[in-house]
């Protein structure tokens, strides 16, 4: 191709879609049109990407005419009916919902672990993983590349605007902190934040303020949930461990955006610490920041609106030589979803 490839943002007055507005301004200029899309009743709007006003269309086939890369940055329904559309006109998609990281002729991609996936794409399709997937498996893959990862369990402290909840997830849990603050006593009697709270828990199952909801996603299989059963198939993906054990627990915590992942990953060979941090600290898109003692480790209060994934409290098992323990934040709105796509579609962009 001799002329710069245009490209479609379709979702791009999302939650998402604002965050990858931004990055395209700072990235490298390697597009020509940029094409704002996003659902009917956003259409007329106006937003500003690389310095220029633009006015988003509705999302229509026309509106996808000659596109040459499209963004999904949108729900699994809407990704499911248009995504494939797009491709048939001729556009390579990138996808960040669920709606097809399962299907085998849609490589799932995370291009600092298996950037070389996204060059096969039989459905003229590429999906990026959860927003949890991302934020642990930089560092598990970069691990598993010298020792040999055996087994993973990971317990995932989601925030309020993460998948299924978005914006709709942030403003129940603004509303519900108005509602508790100024009340001393609460949380500390049975009920009593759920009496505060009443019937404003929004997305989610329970008051969310002053608590935490040991729950993410829909039903799945034997108690688990699809978040869940996303974090185990998407690893076991992208790492190419089809019998990889996983064990997921995902809770919602009173965070607006960054998700937090306590990780205990089992390995083939015994982990020297020094040679684990040594790898993490080198690691593109990893930052290492683990000192403990002088109260140096990741939270997502520290590293929302940050692209890397931070790593931190990384210590060998007390019990097992073959396995390490660590903790690990990111940004789900960035790498867990805008960056993540930007960078599988800066990867493409250069075979199209």
């Amino acid at each position: 191709m001799t002329s710069k490839p245009t490209l479609a943002v379709v979702g791009a007055t999302g939650a998402v879609g604002s965050v990858m507005l931004q990055m395209l301004t700072h990235h490298a200029d390697v597009w020509g049109e940029i094409r704002l899309l996003a659902s009917p009743r956003s259409a007329g709007r106006k937003a500003a990407v690389r310095g220029v006003e633009c006015e988003v269309l509705a999302l229509s086939e026309e509106a996808l005419e000659g596109v040459d890369l499209a963004l999904f940055l949108v729900p699994e329904a809407v990704a499911a009916r248009w995504a494939p559309v797009a491709a048939t006109k001729g556009a390579v998609v990138v996808d960040t919902s669920a709606a097809f990281r399962a299907d085998p002729d849609v490589p799932l991609v995370v291009p600092e672990t298996n950037a070389h996936a996204a060059r096969l794409r039989p459905r003229g399709i590429v999906a990026g993983p959860g927003c949890t997937t991302l934020a642990l498996v930089v560092a598990v893959g970069a691990l598993h590349a010298e020792f040999g990862l055996s087994e993973l369990v990971v317990t995932a402290q989601q925030a309020a605007s993460g998948a299924g909840a978005g914006q709709a997830g942030v403003d129940a849990l603004r509303a519900q902190l108005g509602l508790v603050a100024g009340h001393d006593d609460l949380g500390t009697q049975p009920g009593d934040v759920r009496r505060a709270v009443g019937e404003n828990t929004g997305p989610f199952p329970g008051p969310l303020a002053l608590n935490v909801l040991p729950w993410s996603g829909m039903p799945g299989a034997d108690g688990a949930s699809s978040e869940e059963e996303r974090v185990r198939d998407e690893t076991r993906r992208i790492l190419a461990l089809p019998a990889l054990r996983v064990a997921a627990t995902c809770v919602r915590v009173p965070v607006v955006t960054g998700h937090s992942v306590s990780v205990h990953a089992r390995f083939e060979r015994p982990v020297p610490l020094d040679r684990a941090h040594e790898i993490l600290a080198t690691t593109p898109g990893v930052v290492l920041y683990d000192d403990p003692a002088a109260g140096d480790f990741p939270t997502p209060a520290d590293v929302v609106g940050t692209d890397p994934a931070w790593v931190g409290r990384v210590r060998r098992s007390m019990d097992d030589e073959r396995a390490l323990d660590f903790f690990v934040c990111a940004d789900n709105l960035r790498k867990g979803a805008a960056l993540n796509a930007l960078q599988i579609a800066e990867s493409v962009v250069t075979y199209l």
